[in-house]
């Protein structure tokens, strides 16, 4: 594409792809391949040497997730992404590209379960630890900040209690203390809320959701803002000499063309090589047909969620509703000030008679899937206390704001008015 600057829908078709040269082709092509050919052996020694940029090895970088990876950091304003096998490998890279034994993290405590037990029981066996605070006072964030701390975690919303987080003002908190603040960016996506004009530094975004869209293939990815300044000497990863690369310290040694992604190039060249957790290139198509079609799809879950959270809203059998979109939501004031697009396609709610009754109804509905996912073009629904957070303690589940009869829904692409009188006959249900 030329230099001119193009609009999110324009990027998400086009970004970081011309016609194949060579055949014409207009699509994206499928580069099934583990490695890849060197011109001649001073070709293969620059690259391994970072002293230029190409394919290597599919673990590393492919032709078809390029593609991606180009389209993911167009769509998000950033200066480079990099997939990887899972958001959850993305999230794990992602801080162990930052934080090494003896550091800290500070990290809201409304973290998807998966995250949440990453940082509180596995980083830990590495010597990583985490402060949990609050994220609904960013001040929170500040109080647990000591001289170990090495980044500030956040989701924009939280998962799954749907609580919005102020990330302009965390932001704040953490470059004053000189600290990047990384933010999962999963249940907004670059559309709804661009997190990097607002002081994020890395993003991170689960594929396997509204990107891709179909629930048809798991992947993450993470975006450089290339804005951060790693020569801050509290963070030895980018300033010690590096051994996997004959002492190259990544803050000041890289080319100026690559200095301002030295965080990107880490992460591809460090965790992603020697941990392996690659994305392959089938996975990487698929997740580039559903950022085709994002600006699309997020509308319309934002739409028929906002109809359902209003229906939920006035539903006597419904003790009570959580959605950012509506105005006496705890979380509205903030989300209004962020998104202006849309709030997002999760609705979740407390259904009177509690637990019992929430396995009634999930277990009666109809048109929507029970399954531990969201995103997906389709209509979801679980329960996240005896699942997707099931790991963690009944505390640490309440000060998450999760309870034991909250209901999560993934509001899909369906007609909104099956969609309500599926909910609607399975409330009834429920009450039974």
């Amino acid at each position: 594409m030329s230099e001119k600057k193009y609009r999110f829908e324009t990027l998400s078709l086009h970004a970081g792809h011309v016609p194949n040269p060579v055949t014409l082709s207009r699509g994206v092509a499928v580069e099934r391949t583990s490695s890849f050919v060197f011109k001649n052996t001073q070709h293969a020694a620059n690259l391994f040497g970072l002293k230029e940029l190409g394919n290597i090895y599919t673990r590393l970088m492919n032709p078809t997730t390029d593609v991606l990876e180009q389209r993911i950091a167009a769509l998000e304003g950033g200066a480079a992404s990099v997939a990887v096998a899972s958001g959850t490998s993305a999230i794990h890279y992602a801080i162990i590209n930052i934080a090494r034994q003896g550091d800290e993290i500070v990290a809201a405590n409304n973290l998807y379960g998966g995250t949440y037990t990453m940082f509180d029981a596995i980083l830990p066996q590495f010597g990583i630890t985490t402060k949990f605070v609050d994220p609904k006072d960013p001040k929170n964030f500040e109080k647990a900040i000591t001289p170990k701390t090495k980044l500030i975690f956040i989701e924009t919303i939280g998962n799954p209690a749907l609580d919005f987080t102020d990330v302009a003002e965390v932001a704040k908190i953490a470059h004053a203390h000189q600290l990047p603040l990384v933010v999962d960016g999963t249940f907004t996506t670059p559309y709804l809320l661009r997190t990097i004009e607002h002081g994020a530094d890395i993003v991170i975004n689960s594929l396997t959701k509204w990107i891709g869209g179909h629930g048809s293939a798991i992947g993450g990815i993470v975006t450089d803002s290339g804005k951060f300044n790693w020569k801050n000497e509290k963070f030895p990863l980018f300033n010690e000499p590096d051994p996997n690369y004959h002492g190259l310290k990544w803050a000041h040694d890289l080319p100026a063309a690559l200095a301002p992604i030295a965080y990107a190039l880490r992460f591809r060249t460090v965790p992603l090589r020697n941990l392996g957790a690659a994305i392959s290139p089938d996975n990487a198509w698929i997740f580039i047909q559903g950022a085709e079609t994002l600006p699309l799809r997020i509308v319309r879950h934002s739409e028929n969620a906002h109809k359902v959270a209003e229906f939920l809203k006035k539903d006597k059998r419904v003790a009570w509703v959580r959605y950012p979109g509506l105005e006496d939501d705890p979380s509205h004031a903030v989300a209004k000030k962020y998104l202006k697009n849309g709030f997002g396609g999760m609705v979740v709610f407390g259904i009177k008679g509690g637990y019992e009754n929430a396995v009634k109804l999930i277990d009666n509905i109809q048109l929507f899937s029970h399954l531990a996912n969201v995103g997906d073009a389709k209509s979801l629904i679980l329960h996240p206390a005896s699942t997707s957070h099931s790991q963690l303690s009944e505390q640490q589940q309440r000060e998450g704001g999760l309870t034991q009869d909250l209901v999560r829904l993934s509001i899909g692409l369906e007609h909104i008015d099956d969609i309500i009188e599926a909910l609607d006959e399975g409330l009834a249900v429920s009450q039974k």
